[in-house]
């Protein structure tokens, strides 16, 4: 039985590198030369290949002859079905024993003292607080397309209006704009929309006066 791209497929002397034929490469450089133990052929044995199973003995061939020997090699060839399935399995574990999961090192009784925490780490809380998402506040209906208009997100407060407003001022304003009837009806709607807005949107918390008779900064 022939089993292709086993994992001793790698044993044969033309392999397969990313999808693609790789040429056998000749044994260690230096070594004595030997000749091709094909029948009959006088050429050179550059290439090895193994004799058997225990990959220890070797043939050498030349490069027609050791594809020839690659292509017809069956690593399994004379064992049984079960004796292929053992020597599978084994392959999955690296040839390392194994042994089932429990069997060493949990027979005795777990020792509490493994896990005592005498400085309390365990019991701790985190050195910082989870963040907390940021609360969103819902825009209200009525003010939605006078935030539009001035490219503004709700909240926000009196200074940002009215920065927001002069820009929007400045770019539409007839002298800006060359008289511009459509330019003129867009300041129009800004000023409706400040209007509304200036009255909804709260002003900032006046500073606290000074304690009477603080020095002058």
């Amino acid at each position: 039985m022939r089993l292709a791209g086993c994992a001793h497929g790698s044993h044969n002397g033309v392999m397969r590198k990313g999808g693609r034929k790789v040429e056998p490469d000749p044994a260690d450089a230096g070594a004595p030369r030997h000749a091709c133990e094909h029948p009959g052929c006088t050429d050179a044995g550059l290439f090895r290949a193994p004799r058997d199973r225990s990959l220890r003995q070797f043939l050498w061939f030349c490069l027609p002859h050791v594809r020839a020997y690659n292509a017809a090699w069956d690593y399994y060839k004379g064992m049984a079905p079960n004796e292929i399935e053992a020597h599978l399995r084994e392959d999955t574990a690296w040839q390392r024993p194994t042994w089932p999961l429990g069997r060493l090192g949990g027979a005795g009784r777990f020792d509490p003292e493994i896990l005592r925490d005498p400085l309390g780490v365990l019991r701790a809380e985190a050195p910082t607080q989870r963040r907390r998402p940021r609360e969103t506040v819902e825009t209200p209906p009525e003010l939605r397309a006078a935030l539009e208009l001035m490219e503004l997100t709700w909240p926000l407060d009196q200074a940002e209006l009215r920065a927001r407003y002069k820009d929007l001022a400045k770019r539409y304003h007839p002298d800006a704009t060359g008289g511009d009837r459509a330019a003129e009806d867009r300041l129009k709607d800004i000023n409706r929309a400040y209007s509304l807005l200036k009255r909804r949107v709260p002003a900032r918390a006046a500073a606290a006066p000074e304690p009477a008779g603080a020095p002058a900064g």
